[in-house]
């Protein structure tokens, strides 16, 4: 018995540090103004992965909360495509809901506004994850929409990681609800990420302090 559950011990063991854990967390600037946080955190074992990302940002004018957002998603992936997600949303008082399962070949997403299937592998904009970059098609976590995207790398140039200028591509998804461009360091780290938002009057930007 005691060779047994020494046996057991050890195989706890090589399966715990099998699992690789990498966290994200970028301060998030409106305009160069901190107004938050957001972190992903991925859980790699073997072929499965579980994702976490929350976001909350509050925006303040004269010290008045003029603007609140908080999201969390959680995400299970089978290799490259999602097994499942479940999501929720407060955009400022507006409260969204996103969940999916996968079944076979298709993907039930069940959001606020109703019930769709999407066939085949789905990712969300997983941006950590250099297969978001082959991708046609990607899931928005928030509102459920399956974005038809165009994924290119547009041009070189420097991000601020910790106080000092890195090395990085940017990788621009256009087709989404406005364009984001996505840093890559030349180590192939993810570092940072621009979008314009408000219908292009503010400019949203999330780098590692």
């Amino acid at each position: 018995m005691r060779r047994l559950a020494a046996f057991l011990l050890a195989c706890a063991g090589v399966a715990a540090q099998a699992a690789e854990t990498r966290t994200y967390a970028f301060q998030a600037l409106l305009d160069d103004k901190p107004i938050g946080e957001h972190r992903f955190t991925v859980v790699t074992e073997g072929a499965t992965r579980k994702v976490t990302s929350e976001a909350d940002f509050t925006v303040k004018f004269l010290g008045i909360t003029a603007y609140h957002y908080h999201h969390h998603a959680e995400e299970q992936w089978s290799g490259e495509c999602l097994a499942g997600l479940v999501s929720s949303t407060d955009d400022d008082g507006k409260q969204a809901s996103v969940r999916l399962v996968k079944t076979g070949d298709a993907n039930e997403i069940a959001t606020n506004a109703g019930r769709k299937t999407e066939p085949g592998c789905l990712m969300t904009y997983a941006y950590w994850n250099p297969a978001m970059r082959e991708q046609k098609r990607l899931l928005n976590p928030q509102t459920g929409n399956v974005d038809a995207v165009k994924v290119e790398r547009v041009e070189g140039g420097h991000v601020t990681v910790g106080g000092k200028d890195v090395a990085a591509a940017d990788w621009r998804i256009t087709g989404g609800e406005s364009p984001i461009d996505v840093w890559i360091s030349d180590a192939g780290e993810w570092v940072g990420l621009d979008s314009m938002v408000s219908n292009g009057r503010h400019k949203l930007t999330y780098r590692l302090p």
